[in-house]
């Protein structure tokens, strides 16, 4: 007898770092608490692919991936959620999102100092921020490979 499916919830977040500021959006829903760009990867979209378009309609910033934080699987009784988390960087100095809309409410630079000031959706926010301001380990993006991709031996020089 064959095994049911279980229901995957897949999510892409993008850490996004300018010098010693990291990029917060404020959420329109959530309560409107501040948080990471991040969402759903759409059926046919790779989840570098969710993270950058998360991050334009969030943010209103363009980025390109520097790498991967880490990958999450929490498994649970009735479904499961994969969340990639990757490292990003703006691709130029085009200001965060000022004006409201049905993706997000704002978006700001903070620096870590700052980050009390800010009604965070989780201390996990302040934990990724810290750990990538010192020097936490960032994996190459091509350990995410699309299922059949040949397998080929490469370095790993970081």
């Amino acid at each position: 007898m064959p095994r049911e499916p279980i229901p995957m919830w897949c999510f892409a977040v993008a850490v996004v770092r300018k010098g010693d500021r990291f990029l917060l959006i404020q959420e329109r829903k959530h309560g409107q608490q501040w948080y990471l760009p991040s969402g759903s990867v759409e059926l046919g979209e790779t989840f570098a692919s969710a993270a950058l378009r998360e991050t334009l309609e969030e943010a209103g910033i363009p980025v390109r991936l520097v790498g991967i934080i880490r990958v999450e699987h929490s498994p649970r009784a009735t479904s499961a959620r994969l969340r990639v988390v990757f490292l990003a960087e703006p691709v130029d100095d085009t200001p965060p999102k000022s004006e409201p809309d049905e993706e997000s409410l704002k978006a700001e630079w903070v620096r870590l100092d700052e980050l009390d000031r800010y009604t965070l959706r989780g201390e996990g926010v302040r934990e990724l921020f810290a750990y990538v301001a010192a020097g936490g380990a960032i994996f190459p993006q091509s350990i995410l490979r699309p299922e059949g991709s040949p397998y080929r031996a490469q370095s790993m020089e970081l």
